[in-house]
């Protein structure tokens, strides 16, 4: 095992997750916000809900009402004139559902006067939910998509014509009043409709393409829900000014920052990874293959989100797959390590923000009488790597700008 190529990566997990901090990003958006003379309301949704909306009540001095919705374990104290509510992520719960509809309560009385400042993280699409359909059965269709391998927008467009919020519902609700939406982005190329899936923008999809994500992975859907993907949504707003900050670019750069200071020549790839976990896991086992004898240390960085199928009992996350996945093809080289973490700090229904292998991992997993194989046909990289010491734990990190995998190559540097 390369201790210093493990340490390295890991700093290079915690520095880069500092870089994108949210503070920063809201700082930035509202810095020409002006509130007007009529009430400010707050409403932040997401996993960054939280130190966006502190950082929000710190820079306006006050809030008239407000409140925050974000995940189990994301509220780490008070904010002034904001309650702050936790519920279930990636699959909305009752806690969701109530949470919304106190921030409906909170936005649906407004005049023309008025502000809603909305700030809107990953997260959202299951935090932010008025469900018109019965909670049980938006619960089974989120676990069937999430299950199925469709990417975030197909997700998407299918959740926005569930749902009383989505796909601009929630500023067609708060009209007259003006709507300032801080967006920090989530979704690859961040399209606006597509982040929390769309609270505050007018929807581009039609009811055709919700209907062919429903065919295309067989969700099993109730009648009403069937008729709610006919419903179209709002295409035209015009109470809402939107500041989109942070992304996965921003979180490459900053990676690849950390890595020239560490000495190592970066390589950002791609900050739109989009394909199945494990096999993206193979591509950069194959990419560090063809580099192995590279003299010089090197850090090929590649942003994203990639998508697992389901298809075992097993425990784990995208990033933990990923790199799962690369161990075979590093088996053996010296001077490699493959790491991946979503900046939110956590991966998939887990605890840990993702793991890393290096060219040792497969042996260390078999010597335990574990197979790379058959973990991944289970989908259970969560035990395997934790049975090698192979996950990362930052806890809730205050960010959320998708995944970043690395492969890291010492050249013929000394360990």
């Amino acid at each position: 095992m390369d201790e210093r190529l493990r340490r390295d990566a890991e700093d290079i997990l915690r520095e880069s997750i500092r870089a994108v901090a949210p503070d920063e990003a809201v700082r930035r958006a509202l810095g020409d916000f002006t509130p007007g003379a009529g009430q400010v309301v707050l409403v932040a949704a997401g996993k960054a809900a939280w130190p966006m909306a502190r950082t929000a009540v710190e820079l306006l001095g006050r809030v008239d009402r407000g409140i925050v919705i974000t995940k189990y374990g994301h509220v780490p104290g008070e904010i002034p004139g904001v309650v702050c509510r936790e519920a279930g992520h990636p699959v909305p719960d009752e806690n969701g559902f109530a949470a919304t509809r106190e921030a409906l309560d909170l936005t649906g009385d407004l005049g023309p006067e008025d502000r809603v400042v909305f700030l809107l993280s990953g997260g959202g699409s299951a935090l932010f939910e008025a469900s018109l359909l019965p909670g049980a059965e938006l619960q089974d269709v989120t676990r069937q998509l999430l299950a199925s391998g469709a990417n975030i927008v197909e997700m998407n467009t299918v959740r926005k014509r569930l749902s009383g919020v989505k796909g601009g519902r929630f500023a067609r609700h708060c009209a007259p009043a003006g709507v300032f939406a801080v967006v920090l982005s989530d979704v690859l190329g961040d399209p606006l409709d597509m982040i929390a899936s769309g609270p505050a923008c007018p929807d581009p999809t039609t009811c055709a393409q919700a209907a062919a994500v429903a065919e295309k992975y067989g969700l099993r859907l109730s009648a009403r829900g069937q008729a709610l993907l006919a419903q179209e949504t709002p295409k035209v707003l015009d109470n809402v000014e939107v500041r989109i900050t942070g992304s996965v670019r921003e979180l490459c750069a900053a990676a690849a920052a950390v890595c020239a200071r560490k000495g190592y020549r970066p390589l950002v790839l791609t900050d739109r990874l989009d394909c199945e976990a494990r096999e993206a896991g193979r591509f950069l086992a194959a990419m560090a293959r063809s580099r192995e004898h590279d003299p010089e240390p090197a850090a090929l960085l590649a942003g994203g989100e990639t998508v697992v199928h389901v298809a075992g009992t097993g425990l784990g996350g995208r990033c933990q797959e990923l790199v799962l996945g690369a161990a075979e093809g590093i088996r053996g080289m010296a001077r490699c390590v493959i790491s991946a973490f979503g900046s939110d700090g956590t991966d998939g229904p887990t605890d840990a923000a993702g793991g890393w292998v290096d060219g040792t991992t497969a042996e260390r997993l078999e010597a335990r009488g574990i197979s790379v194989h058959e973990a991944l046909r289970n989908n259970d990289a969560y035990h395997a790597l934790d049975a090698v010491g192979g996950l990362w734990f930052t806890g809730p990190t205050g960010t959320n700008v998708n995944d970043l995998a690395m492969v890291l190559l010492g050249g013929d540097r000394e360990g």
